[in-house]
């Protein structure tokens, strides 16, 4: 062997390695999100649609109260206004005004059973798209892992052109 190529080994051999270290490196490196990242979305989707529906419910909840509270107060207005002229009429304001507020609960209680619902609806179809989303991910590394493993069955179809 002459002295150059001795030389000349070494650096070849680096090389070779080098090139491989890159390939592998740039096999790995994935452009999608992880199924973890994916996982982790959803999660947080789910979590906003609660609190949206949270929100809404709450606000429905405030809206009605006020609108209870305000149609009580004049049904008692109105009772005091009758009772000065007759205990008739001041019976007939109070049941009005008891409609009102009764009316106005049962309004409130809707919207806020509906805004629930809607959150429910929601925080499970984010729930379900995280599940068949990890699947997904999971077959997918299933799969790549198989196709490693000799004897297997992606093993043989990854070697068919």
């Amino acid at each position: 062997m002459t002295t150059s190529f001795v030389r000349t080994l070494p650096v070849a051999l680096a090389l070779a390695l080098a090139s491989i270290g890159v390939s592998a490196i740039a096999q790995t490196t994935a452009a999608e999100p992880t199924t973890t990242e994916k996982v982790k979305e959803a999660g947080k989707d789910a979590v906003d649609a609660t609190a949206r529906g949270t929100e809404k419910a709450w606000d429905a909840t405030k809206s009605t109260t006020k609108k209870a509270v305000n149609a009580t107060e004049s049904g008692a207005e109105k009772a005091w206004d009758a009772t000065k002229s007759g205990t008739k009429k001041a019976a007939n304001a109070t049941e009005r005004g008891t409609k009102k507020a009764w009316n106005a609960t049962k309004n409130t209680t809707k919207k806020a059973t509906t805004a629930t619902k809607k959150a429910a609806v929601k925080t499970g179809d984010a729930v379900e798209t995280a599940g068949h989303k990890t699947a997904d991910g999971m077959r997918s590394a299933g799969k790549a892992i198989g196709e490693k493993v000799p004897g297997t069955a992606e093993n043989e179809a990854a070697k068919k052109p």
